[in-house]
């Protein structure tokens, strides 16, 4: 049944990016969370993640543009280890606080305040017109990159910030996102480096099965994603998936989840 509701989940969430404005690891890591520690949801959810844009970089990767590939891309390797590091290091914290609702102990982790708290944050800014229409002079690509490379490594979320600063580059549209992809593997290929001495250490509950399954499902939304590659953003369809997520990070920093 994981492996029916994941797989499921990785299918609609790898389509719904094209109508929501939210990208995939965003989606398919509550979902997986709801299975799994958080640590090891977020790391499973990489796995699918670098997956799922190896397979955007065959179709697309040849047009990434090199020079904000090298003035992006490598001061976001240096931070995505840095989150990484974070992520790891919060998983280890002692509970912040517990109590008891509805006739059991809850516990609130720092790791799960930092990510219900982020999964919110994210929400508000990918909603929020001021924010997706920010554009950052090409000067500070450098710094886009330090500041999406870190956020990636810690919980996933990269792609809001990295749009905000890449947008400014001029770049048309295919070579956009072929750029956008290749940053992405960038950035999951160094937190993976991090996360897979944790990943060892949990290897008996690795579900391998199911993060194989759930990059593959990704793929079929990947491969429609290359053929309508025109973004459709539906207000309708963005708004249910916010409510849902903002749910998740409330969940998590309530402990419920």
């Amino acid at each position: 049944m994981e492996l029916f509701i994941v797989c499921i989940a990785a299918l609609l969430a790898s389509t719904l990016t094209l109508f929501s404005g939210f990208g995939l690891g965003t989606l398919l890591m509550p979902v997986i969370a709801l299975f799994f520690p958080l640590e090891l949801a977020i790391a499973m959810t990489a796995m699918v993640h670098l997956a799922n844009n190896l397979f955007k970089i065959g179709l697309l990767g040849r047009k990434a543009d090199h020079s904000v590939l090298l003035k992006f891309g490598l001061p976001a390797i240096a931070a995505a280890f840095a989150g990484a590091a974070l992520l790891t290091y919060l998983g280890e914290v002692k509970p912040l606080y517990a109590y008891e609702a509805l006739g059991s102990a809850r516990q609130v982790s720092a790791l799960k305040l930092v990510i219900g708290l982020l999964i919110i944050t994210f929400v508000l800014l990918e909603l929020s017109p001021t924010f997706s229409k920010t554009a950052l002079d090409l000067k500070w690509l450098p710094l886009g990159g330090i500041i999406s490379g870190f956020f990636g490594g810690l919980s996933g979320h990269q792609g809001a910030f990295r749009s905000m600063f890449l947008i400014k580059t001029g770049l048309e549209k295919e070579v956009f996102v072929a750029t956008g992809v290749v940053l992405a593997v960038m950035v999951d290929l160094s937190r993976m480096t991090v996360y897979d001495a944790d990943i060892s250490s949990h290897g008996e509950v690795i579900a391998w099965r199911l993060a194989i399954g759930a990059s593959v499902s990704a793929f079929a939304g990947a491969y429609i994603g290359a053929k309508l590659l025109k973004k459709v953003t539906l207000r309708s369809v963005q708004l249910i998936v916010s409510v849902l997520l903002i749910v998740v990070g409330g969940g998590l920093i309530a402990g419920i989840l």
